[in-house]
């Protein structure tokens, strides 16, 4: 897009010189403040100069973006990397979940689990007499209370 444009800018000073070659070409007084010159074609340097600016600042742009597109593969390598990183800490942590539970899995495995089977089920025992307790104890509350 800017390529076109340019040579669109380009194409139309072009024109511009050739259809008024005389009134570009006139001789002027040119004062620099410290030089004075006499007969300079004053158009034809402010068409070079505005052909110049036009290539500098296209110039310009083209170093803009290409500093954008180096600033956006840099940021697309660091994020790779940290992608990388963050894959192998995500593996290091399957590996020691896995680790824990073949462990576990092995002290289950050993009687350790029926030893704490044979626990569990005292406590749901022992819990179950309580709760039994308690009904009849509220059967017998309301009984009185209700007649």
């Amino acid at each position: 897009m800017r390529t076109a444009v340019l040579i669109v800018i380009v194409v139309l000073l072009g024109l511009f010189a050739v259809l008024n070659t005389n009134a570009l070409m006139f001789p002027h007084t040119l004062s620099l403040g410290f030089v004075t010159y006499s007969g300079v074609p004053m158009g034809l340097i402010l068409l070079i100069l505005a052909v110049a600016l036009a290539l500098l600042f296209y110039f310009w742009a083209g170093l803009a973006s290409l500093r954008a597109q180096a600033d956006s593969a840099k940021l697309l390598r660091d994020m790779e990397a940290l992608r990388n990183s963050l894959d192998s800490q995500e593996g290091s942590r399957f590996a020691q979940l896995q680790t824990h539970l073949d462990s576990r899995m092995d002290a289950l495995g050993d009687g350790r689990g029926q030893q704490d089977l044979s626990e569990v089920n005292a406590r749901i025992d022992a819990l179950q007499r309580d709760v039994t307790l308690q009904l009849a104890q509220l059967d017998d509350y309301l009984k009185r209370r209700l007649g």
